[in-house]
């Protein structure tokens, strides 16, 4: 599906040439359930299809579908869809169709498959799609809570909570012929899952974080195939993740901790004969905490003592008499839920590229990339041998590690040996943030092909592709797709190396949106909205983490309105409304907390925290050796923003049915605005506040000023940019989340790619020029002080990645059909790029924007997924911006 020839503009001439297109079958493909394909133990009754309209045709678009869901592949194939059957449909919609059909129970199992139509042509069945449904009650849990709720002697309970791992066990009698088995887990706060000495699943660091006072999650699998007749076992290990958490000794006035690891199991066995049976977790399981696994701990590493290894302790015939009987300890109080987010994986392999010897026996092996995972490596050596490894993300100017950033984190995993031949270890329940791990205690000499990087992050597919002939702007697009995904940790943390690692929610306001265009990370940001809607206290407050493992409530409307700006972009790209839906009541009750207590009678908007949180210091001298966590609160700020909320409440109340409160946002959205200009604008300069980058980006973005003097305003702006700061931005976190689309919008998309291609400071490029293969916390990371300076942040990548795919490569979804039902393709061919070439895999399927200039000869290829509409905006000399509506073209020239 890709357009063969392009649209040409030589001398300023603009032809465009149509194919006529095919009439070859059309398909439906690539079907989902809830964003998922084929998921095990959905927690929803009433859950949404989708699929993809496959067609070589130009301008193929659905009239009808007709779906039938049914309770065996077999009465699906013989058309008896006891289920749903949905009858034909008229109707385009392909995505988010809801179920109709019967009540779904627990443990429902269903099959399905879509028909469509096209006006003149009817599609075959598509291939068979299945879900099942999880345990939807309380009730339908039949197991104990089984865990050790206290120390070991070989614990260390001090401020770094260095816990060992506990192991559990169960041997059971299969008898019978087996027709499905299915194990629902919750393991607090990580787990591994093994049945017949067979791990179960590919999931890493499972099941992903919560607040587990007010929610944990549950996983689901399939285990039919590691049955088998006779003896069996399960054996599962518990690591401490966030839920015997890290540091609690040393501020729990500040950090949530919720006791000590536990289980909760149920393996169910349905027969052929129609019997069932069920193991659960009882005081009948045996558990020992003397395992390999000495300690686990996020922060601080894994120590792991291949002596202690315990050979078939998850099969059946295992002497367990040493072992202590499972113990019946505390639920946690929070609500048991399926989850929808994918689980962290091992997403690739990374080779190191050197490795050197510092001084005798100690090694520094470099894995050319600032990465996030963990380090597998393969050793031989003497029993009782111990090979220490110490994580960093730069080295200082001796070539040791530099480990001030990471403040107290020890980051250091250690690896003692059996001393049995080659042996290959990896650790289970922690995670670093590297590209530098000094060996020490290594028998022999360590070489390149003893270690491999393993990169962990949300097993989410990449869903965007971007190119250009800028090997700088590459390089940046790389280095966010580095930091994004590092960061993907089952939550959206800030970083994933130093003794924090929180979801901060100013950090994602627009950057969720700019990493949808790579990351298909829709299921992820969902679930963080339910994470903020869990942490909002009874009075409507917000933290400013989520979950909130820290309890910082601040009160500030940047940090905390990123649960509105989150619940916006899953509208916008992936044409998913219900989170807008779900979370409505939370969000106005926010907003009313914040006017209630922090607006004044001449509404402006007092709180804020942060202000433009890390504006880069002046120059890089400057900056040379201070702390960067300093505030500088802004009433502009939250003023401005309020502003803004109300509108994003006006576009949600009209999608949620809630049309009375329209005129009360609009009303008072206007009295805002007059407050803001009369409080913050000079006229007689054209400018607001104090005269800064940032505070008039915010009113020229947000749309504060007044009409007349928008031109005069966004002079400011360039005047601010081109003439005092020399061509550089000077903005922080808020700023920099409007600089890029303020100046395209306004007609300086050449001033944005200034931004963009800069070397020296403050820039994306001047960290590149310095080593960076991520994106830094701070622009002025190589000089400042070490306490709050991480070389893996992405909340500097402000609006950029949205304007390399909405700008640059002209991939947008419009305002009025969401989800790029209507695509927006209006590139900006700047001065100093010959070619673009993005893809973007839609929820419609994929879009593709490839231009490319020579000379006068402006060349453009696009693919537009059928079913979907694109507004092609032609570039041309005329004096208007010419444009077409293409419906659903493929294989066409445009």
């Amino acid at each position: 599906m890709k357009l063969k020839n392009a649209i040409s503009l030589i001398l300023g001439s603009c032809f465009l040439l149509l194919s006529t297109g095919s009439s070859a079958q059309i398909n439906a493909v690539h079907l989902q359930c809830e964003r998922l394909s084929d998921p095990e133990g959905i927690g929803v009754q009433q859950p949404r299809l989708s699929w993809i309209l496959q067609s070589p045709a130009r301008g193929t678009m659905q009239t009808a579908y007709r779906v039938l869901v049914a309770s065996s592949p077999e009465k699906l194939a013989a058309g008896r869809a006891d289920l749903w059957d949905s009858g034909k449909v008229l109707s385009g919609q392909s995505v988010n169709i809801r179920y109709e059909g019967k009540t779904l129970k627990s443990r429902t199992d269903a099959w399905w498959k879509v028909k469509i139509w096209t006006g003149d042509q009817e599609s075959e069945w598509s291939e068979v799609a299945r879900f099942s449904v999880g345990l939807l009650y309380y009730k339908d849990w039949s197991g104990r809570w089984i865990g050790f709720d206290r120390a070991f002697p070989w614990d260390r309970e001090d401020k770094f909570s260095r816990l060992s791992a506990r192991y559990f066990r169960k041997e059971f009698q299969v008898a019978k012929a087996v027709q499905s088995a299915k194990v629902y887990i919750i393991g607090l706060g990580l787990y591994e899952l093994y049945l017949n000495g067979q791990k179960i699943g590919d999931q890493v660091l499972a099941p992903t974080p919560t607040d587990y006072s007010k929610n944990v999650k549950y996983n689901v699998f399939d285990v039919t195939e590691y049955l088998s007749s006779g003896e069996n076992a399960l054996g599962t290990i518990l690591g401490n993740g966030r839920y015997y958490t890290m540091r609690q000794a040393e501020k729990p006035y500040k950090i949530k901790t919720f006791g000590y690891p536990k289980m909760l199991l149920q393996l169910e066995i349905v027969y052929t004969d129609g019997s069932r049976e069920t193991i659960e977790t009882d005081n009948s399981w045996k558990g020992t905490a003397d395992g390999p696994i000495r300690t686990n701990n996020e922060y601080d590493g894994e120590e792991y003592d291949a002596r202690k290894k315990m050979p078939g302790w998850n099969l059946a015939g295992f002497n367990d008499s040493g072992w202590l009987d499972a113990e019946y300890v505390q639920e946690p109080t929070g609500e048991f839920e399926a989850q929808l987010n994918p689980n962290m994986k091992v997403m690739h392999g990374l080779k190191p590229v050197s490795i050197n010897e510092i001084r005798p026996g100690v090694y520094i092996l470099d894995m050319g990339q600032n990465m996030v995972g963990w380090l597998r490596m393969k050793v031989r050596g003497s029993a009782g041998d111990q090979v220490t490894l110490r994580f960093a993300e730069i080295l200082d100017g001796q070539g040791e590690l530099a480990l001030a950033n990471l403040r107290d984190a020890k980051v250091t995993d250690v690896y003692t040996l059996k001393g049995t031949g080659e042996e290959l270890w990896e650790p289970s329940f922690v995670y670093h943030g590297f590209q530098f791990v000094e060996i020490t205690g290594y028998p022999g000499k360590p070489s390149l092909h003893d270690f491999e990087g393993r990169v962990v992050y949300d097993g989410m597919e990449t869903i965007g592709t971007f190119e250009t002939s800028n090997a700088l702007i590459n390089q940046i697009c790389k280095n966010a797709w580095w930091g994004i995904s590092g960061n993907y940790k089952g939550m959206p943390v800030d970083c994933p190396q130093r003794n924090e690692r929180q979801p901060w929610l100013g950090d994602r306001s627009t950057g969720a949106y700019g990493e949808s265009f790579l990351f298909d990370n829709a299921l992820l940001y969902a679930k963080w909205m339910d994470d903020i809607k869990n942490a909002q206290r009874a009075d409507g407050s917000i933290p400013d983490v989520a979950p909130a493992f820290w309890r910082y409530y601040s009160d500030n409307m940047t940090w905390a309105g990123t649960y509105l700006m989150v619940a916006d972009m899953l509208y916008r790209q992936f044409g998913d409304a219900e989170p807008i839906v779900k979370h409505y009541p939370y969000m106005k009750h926010w907003l009313e907390y914040m006017q209630s207590r922090y607006m004044t009678d001449r509404f402006i908007l007092t709180k804020d925290s942060y202000g433009d949180w890390c504006v880069p210091p002046a120059t890089i001298e400057e900056g040379r050796g201070k702390n960067a966590n300093v505030k500088y609160p802004s009433q502009l700020i939250s003023t401005a923003y309020h502003y803004y909320y109300l509108q994003l409440m006006q576009k949600f109340a009209a999608l949620t049915g809630n049309e009375n409160d329209i005129p009360v946002f609009a009303e008072l959205a206007g009295q805002v605005k007059e407050a803001f200009n009369r409080e913050f604008y000079d006229a007689e300069k054209a400018s607001y506040g104090t005269h800064v980058l940032t505070d008039n980006l915010l009113a020229c973005a947000f749309g504060l000023v007044p009409e007349p003097d928008k031109d005069r305003l966004f002079k400011t702006i360039t005047d601010l940019i081109e003439v005092k700061n020399n061509g550089h931005l000077s903005t922080g976190l808020i700023g920099t989340q409007w600089l890029m689309r303020v100046l395209t919008d306004n007609g300086r998309a050449d001033l944005a790619f200034r931004l963009a291609t800069n070397k020296t400071y403050p820039s994306w490029g001047y960290m590149v020029e310095n080593g960076a293969t991520t994106i830094w916390e701070l622009w002025n990371g190589n000089t400042a002080a070490p306490n709050m300076n991480s070389y893996n942040h992405v909340m500097m990548l402000g609006d950029l990645i949205i304007w390399f795919y909405e700008n640059l490569a002209g991939i947008k979804s419009s305002d009025e059909s969401p989800g790029f039902k209507k695509i927006i393709m209006k590139p900006e061919p700047v001065e100093g790029l010959s070619f673009v070439d993005a893809s973007y895999q839609s929820v419609y399927g994929e879009i593709k924007s490839r231009w490319q200039r020579k000379g006068k000869t402006f060349s453009w290829d696009i693919t537009v997924p059928a079913n979907t509409k694109a507004l092609v905006y032609l570039p041309a000399t005329a004096e208007k911006t010419s444009k077409k509506v293409v419906p659903a073209f493929q294989n066409q020239k445009a």
